[in-house]
């Protein structure tokens, strides 16, 4: 099994066409990692609504109370709320589990921790390579003025 190297390579040392090259990369994962970004907002921002949810259910009765359950995300249907001491929790890929309310609202506030912590990782991630863009950008303006200092000589 050989180990992979990473080889270093100053980016000064290349040329146009290869520096353009690099800035496409890196301009393609900043897109696909910006992306990605949002997607985990939005699950964060999931977790966070259900385990709201959940914790208002604290304070309710089991009364047969009309509630709206939703089967889509648009389509909600009438139902009646009769045990508030536990709840249907979906746990992922189609798998769901029944847990006290203190209990799913920790599993909801786990999940959304988790996320958090990945999306703190991201960001360092993005961080990094916005700053790879610019020193690229910026390496490619200098060679663009140095070729055109070189042609107005000539």
């Amino acid at each position: 099994m050989g180990s992979q190297q990473q080889q270093t390579v100053n980016i000064t040392d290349l040329d146009l066409p290869s520096l353009q090259q690099v800035k496409t990369q890196l301009e393609e994962e900043l897109s696909h990692l910006t992306q990605s970004y949002g997607k985990l907002r939005g699950a964060q921002a999931r977790f966070s609504d259900c385990a709201d949810s959940v914790e208002s259910l604290k304070s309710e009765k089991a009364d047969d109370k009309t509630i709206l359950v939703p089967l889509t995300s648009s389509l909600y249907v009438p139902g009646k709320l009769s045990d508030v001491e536990k709840v249907i929790v979906d746990v992922g890929t189609g798998y769901y589990v029944e847990k006290s309310l203190d209990g799913a609202t920790s599993f909801y506030k786990t999940k959304e921790e988790y996320v958090k912590q990945n999306l703190e990782k991201l960001q360092e991630t993005i961080n990094g390579k916005q700053s790879s863009l610019r020193a690229i950008v910026n390496v490619m303006q200098d060679k663009v003025q140095q070729q055109q200092a070189a042609a107005a000589k000539s």
